[in-house]
């Protein structure tokens, strides 16, 4: 399987514009947001309340600029595996309408923008940013490793709420972490979700995945990852002393967490996967707005 030579039929010409939006996911920002969520997080807790909008806007920048970095990452280093997946196969790397060449010129722009954020940030958000960079250059190299490739994605995400408390407080302090902590369960959970879309493709050509390493335990797996996530949630705004607001909140997430989790129990077709992903989403900003009331009501 030569992953270096695109189809003969589909070699890149030029600089296609629509082609370099497309391997970024433009108009999918779902990765984006489950970026930036945590981050946003850690801003509200670090600031007890609502945070400046100087910080948000340097996060959801970044958290824009590192996700655009780490899917053309991503598909450059499994451009070959895409190929061969129904899902990824039309992807422009593995298509062959974008050259690798012209993948890393994109990326090289996006890092040197995620650079620029960071000079606006403190000493010690600085010297945590080559952590995140090396999370995320790692990320897509672990499903050929470990069957669980879904960790290293949480942690990578998790790093971003590191920062943001570093970025708000100047240091990072025990809620911090636990946030950390609660983030890659979180991914944990939802990235497996996400992985059923691609069981029979995984299992044909040799991706580890979560989704395939706990078979019909998924279920079980799932809700345990969420589980623990609410769990150090709730530890994180006990050390903050926040308001009974947010534990509401994560009253209503746990039964969502709950319906979601009797869907894995029966046959999970892709589409409904894949709605069933998106809907971590509306579940961050659900706990997002339950952070800020407890602190505002």
């Amino acid at each position: 399987m030569d992953d270096l030579a695109a189809p003969p039929h589909a070699r890149p010409q030029g600089m296609p514009w629509s082609a370099l939006l497309r391997l970024i996911r433009l108009r999918s920002q779902t990765g984006t947001l489950l970026l930036a969520i945590p981050s946003l997080w850690s801003l509200v807790l670090a600031e007890r309340g609502l945070p400046s909008a100087r910080l948000i806007i340097i996060f959801l920048a970044g958290s824009f600029l590192m996700r655009s970095a780490g899917v053309i990452v991503n598909d450059l280093a499994d451009r070959s595996f895409d190929r061969h997946v129904t899902r990824t196969k039309t992807r422009p790397l593995a298509s062959g309408e974008l050259s690798p060449a012209q993948a890393w010129a994109l990326l090289a722009i996006l890092l040197l923008a995620a650079a620029g954020l960071l000079l606006l940030l403190n000493d010690l958000t600085r010297w945590l940013a080559p952590v995140a960079l090396a999370l995320s250059a790692l990320y897509p190299f672990c499903k050929r490793i470990i069957h669980i490739p879904q960790a290293v994605l949480g942690i990578a995400f998790g790093w971003g709420a590191i920062m943001a408390w570093a970025a708000a407080r100047g240091t990072i302090d025990t809620p911090a972490w636990l946030l950390f902590a609660a983030t890659v369960a979180w991914a944990i959970a939802y990235d497996t979700i996400y992985a059923l879309q691609d069981l029979d493709d995984d299992r044909r050509i040799g991706v580890k995945s979560a989704a395939l390493f706990f078979g019909s335990l998924t279920w079980m797996a799932v809700g345990t990852a969420l589980g623990v996530m609410l769990i150090l949630l709730g530890a994180s705004g006990r050390l903050t002393d926040i308001g009974g607001m947010f534990y509401l909140a994560l009253c209503g997430v746990g039964l969502f967490f709950a319906s979601q989790i009797r869907t894995l129990q029966g046959t999970v077709i892709p589409s409904e996967a894949f709605l069933m992903f998106q809907a971590h989403v509306w579940v961050g900003l659900v706990i997002l707005a339950g952070l800020i009331a407890g602190f505002l009501f």
